[in-house]
């Protein structure tokens, strides 16, 4: 028989077997939820996110950009879990006003900054700071997922990862429109920063507006 070690949590139960069998259906499962919450137009504010701090980059400049989208997976991936684990808890109302706020800043600072890389190390730190505030953002919604499981560590596992498949696929288009707008078009670099980040800045605008 199967022994496990049970934790308790508020609502839910963290169970650890024994046997290290891996149940790929329930992983399989919440990786589509994740995959689809965060590629879904209905939660667009994630989207646009990631469209507007990333706007400024180039494919050949991949490495930074990497960087800064691993320092925002870092930060909400851990507060995700944490959410979802019922060790953190922040009004809801709140996060989804904070998120486009994210949006916001992030849309300002291309356009007051478009071409300064000498602030990549802040830029590091403020997308592992926006990854905070998102992640509590995804806990809303895998919270309500998990309200009949039993386990909670295979589903955060296979949410979490899909999610990160969603913004690569989400990233790597960017970058692709991108590339082909800048070769085909005459639009300047300059341009195309200021046309994505002033769509961010009117519709953050409407979403805090609307969310208050």
């Amino acid at each position: 028989m199967t022994k496990l070690r049970v934790l308790s949590m508020r609502k839910f139960t963290i169970l650890q077997p024994e046997n290290k069998s891996f149940n790929y259906k329930m992983f399989d499962t919440y990786f589509i939820l994740g995959l689809e919450h965060i590629a879904n137009l209905k939660g667009y504010d994630h989207i646009i996110f990631l469209i507007t701090l990333c706007a400024v980059y180039k494919i050949r400049e991949w490495k930074p950009l990497l960087i800064l989208v691993t320092a925002f997976t870092i930060g909400h991936s851990l507060t995700l879990a944490l959410a979802t684990l019922d060790y953190l808890n922040v009004n809801s109302t709140l996060i989804e006003i904070l998120i486009p706020v994210t949006i916001l800043i992030s849309a300002i600072i291309n356009i007051i900054y478009p071409t300064q890389r000498k602030l990549m190390p802040a830029k590091y730190l403020l997308a592992l700071f926006f990854g905070l505030i998102h992640g509590l953002g995804f806990s809303n919604y895998l919270s309500v997922l998990l309200s009949e499981e039993n386990s909670l560590v295979l589903p955060l596992f296979g949410f979490n990862t899909g999610v990160e498949a969603g913004q690569i696929l989400i990233v790597a288009s960017l970058l692709l429109l991108s590339f082909l707008v800048l070769r085909i078009t005459s639009i300047k670099l300059r341009d195309w920063i200021f046309l994505l980040s002033g769509a961010g800045i009117g519709t953050s605008i409407i979403m805090i507006i609307d969310r208050i």
